[in-house]
């Protein structure tokens, strides 16, 4: 684990030496206030830290609330639609029309019914990801082998006992896969919907910066924005091998 870990931070600082090198000579090579230096930008985190927290606490909030809220409600249908013909049946032509629509142009309506508090921020982020997730575990629980499911029928198991036992575990790694994917997803959303509908979070501090033409401020939420979404990213990595540690014990095996 240790080796793990050493490696994943090597191979971390190596992926952000690349990105600095690469941002300083784009920057030298364009000339233009709007591209400053990395030199000149992440100095700025620690000049603006005192607005900065606030907004990123604000967007912390907003993304894992709604996160936690799509993924909640696409567990337990995607399970059901992939272990059930007749459910699925219902819900499949529902999910192929709704699936492709780009949930971002339901902001203004839905700014118009929650107003511009959180609630429009967090249900449109949610609506994305519950769909994500959604078609994720649904194709995951299709795919469990059925002689898994027989196996644990023989042996006197109940419906909810191979639910709990082997159609959830094998999905395991399918959802965790999605929700990572689903994290750089959410926090695009996230900034959409904080620039264009909200006076407060990470996506307005960015935008207001821009039309102050404060580029290294509005480089120092970009910097901010990039570690929230770094930040999940590793926390649902984290999670998986935590919750299917049996992938690690086959791999050894």
């Amino acid at each position: 684990m240790r080796n793990g870990f050493v490696r994943k931070a090597l191979g971390y600082a190596l992926a952000i030496a690349i990105i600095v090198a690469g941002w300083q000579l784009t920057a030298l090579a364009v000339g233009n206030p709007v591209l400053p230096g990395p030199f000149d930008a992440f100095p700025m985190v620690g000049t603006y830290f005192g607005d900065l927290w606030p907004a990123f606490l604000i967007s912390l909030y907003r993304v894992v609330a709604a996160m936690l809220i799509g993924t909640a409600l696409a567990i337990p249908l995607g399970l059901l639609c992939g272990r059930s013909p007749r459910v699925d049946a219902v819900f499949a032509p529902v999910l192929y029309f709704i699936y492709p629509l780009p949930k971002v142009v339901l902001l203004p309506v839905l700014v118009v019914l929650m107003g511009l508090g959180d609630a429009p921020k967090i249900a449109l982020i949610a609506l994305t990801i519950f769909f994500q997730v959604l078609v994720t575990v649904r194709d995951a629980a299709k795919s469990v082998p059925e002689e898994s499911v027989m196996s644990m029928r023989s042996l006197g198991a109940g419906r909810l006992d191979i639910y709990r036992h082997v159609i959830v575990p094998a999905t395991l790694p399918e959802l965790f896969t999605a929700l990572r994917i689903s994290s750089g997803t959410a926090v695009a959303i996230l900034f959409f919907a904080e620039s264009l509908a909200g006076s407060t979070g990470l996506g307005y501090f960015i935008v207001d910066a821009w039309a102050l033409l404060a580029y290294p401020k509005m480089f120092a939420g970009i910097i901010a924005m990039a570690f929230l979404g770094i930040a999940l990213y590793e926390i649902f990595e984290l999670l998986e091998r935590r919750m299917t540690r049996w992938r690690s014990a086959q791999a050894r095996g």
